[in-house]
């Protein structure tokens, strides 16, 4: 059916009554039977409510050398893709025993001085809910000791694992998750949270196997695979956004500092572009309202978008769960796409 091109009118610019708007609407079903077209749908107004805005962030630096990249060539690539990709800056979660030798803090500085933004994810990268509060919260001020001078730093804090402190059945009262709020707090620090998860770790392991045992690997189907798994989820985030909140937040990607990053940012930050994605500062984003809206649930794996979702009473795997988090899921995604084939020895 053809769109008839030109502005709509609705009730608010001619004061129409309800029965005018039923008189009206009458018209308007003759008009298209008679003329064979519908009218333009009116555009959406560009406030919060309906721009789709995500910030990068990525978890676990300095990583050491992998299959793909030593950490330092990794570093190296990783801020050249990102500033190719004009991303502006995004936010580096520093597990921070990485930084016991200088060149793990000499890339740290590195991420800092092209103008990404340098926060806190522990220091020894520690289950919350296992571990002792008081040795738990001693690993967040080491932490914070040695990131002690480095540039653009920001009081944000990420739990590795998105391990609140609330796993476990003896973790349930909260009594945990509640004391490493009030610790966080009493630090001047605030939660880095996410709201789009993805398993890219598990994508990447899977990719550094792969090398290891001489697959042929198809880099081009690599990058699709991992564009998709991120753009899947920053949109299964951003309806159950909508549905649960009334509006877009403004959305946390969680990642990690991986050869995937280190070799298709650029492809990534593109692919969001062209979904209608604007890539906003770390800063934007945990400046919104959610930033303060503490869930109740100890239900914080997925994030706080779903977290708040099990507040408000939403249930099932439908809702809730997504490929880009789920590790079969990635392997068939990999599978289907021929992303590795296995070398035949003709030898044998």
């Amino acid at each position: 059916m053809r769109v008839c091109r030109g502005r709509g009118v609705g009730r608010h610019d001619l004061g129409f009554s309800g029965v005018d708007m039923r008189i009206s609407a009458l018209i308007g079903l003759i008009f298209v039977l008679l003329v064979g077209c519908t009218p333009e749908p009116t555009p959406k107004p560009s406030s919060e409510k309906y721009t789709k805005r995500i910030a990068l962030t990525y978890d676990d630096a300095p990583r050491g050398d992998g299959s793909v990249y030593s950490g330092v060539d990794r570093t190296s690539s990783f801020i050249a893709q990102l500033e190719e990709a004009n991303t502006g800056p995004v936010a580096i979660f520093v597990t921070t025993r990485g930084m016991n030798k200088q060149e793990g803090r000499q890339r740290i500085e590195a991420y800092a001085q092209a103008g990404h933004l340098i926060a806190n994810h522990s220091d020894t990268h520690m289950w919350a809910s296992p571990t002792p509060t008081d040795i738990y919260i001693a690993d967040i001020d080491r932490a914070e000791e040695k990131l002690e001078g480095i540039p653009n730093r920001r009081p944000w804090y990420r739990f590795p694992y998105l391990d609140e402190g609330s796993r476990g059945e003896e973790n349930r009262d909260l009594v945990k998750r509640d004391q490493l709020r009030k610790a966080l707090a009493d630090r001047g620090l605030i939660s880095g949270y996410v709201t789009v998860d993805t398993f890219d770790w598990h994508l990447d392991r899977l990719w550094q196997d792969a090398v290891k045992r001489g697959a042929k690997i198809d880099t081009e189907a690599l990058s699709k695979v991992y564009t998709d798994m991120v753009l899947d989820a920053a949109e299964h985030f951003d309806v159950m956004g909508q549905e649960v909140l009334g509006r877009r937040p403004a959305q946390v990607l969680l990642l990690h500092e991986n050869d995937l990053a280190a070799s298709f940012t650029v492809d990534l930050v593109r692919a969001l572009r062209a979904d209608g994605w604007t890539i906003i500062s770390p800063d934007e984003a945990f400046a919104d309202p959610i930033a303060v809206h503490l869930p109740k649930t100890g239900f914080a794996g997925m994030g706080r978008i779903a977290a708040l979702a099990a507040d408000a009473g939403y249930k099932g795997a439908e809702f809730f769960d997504h490929w880009s988090a789920d590790e079969k899921g990635i392997e068939t995604r990999l599978a289907d796409d021929g992303v590795f084939t296995e070398s035949v020895d003709i030898n044998k």
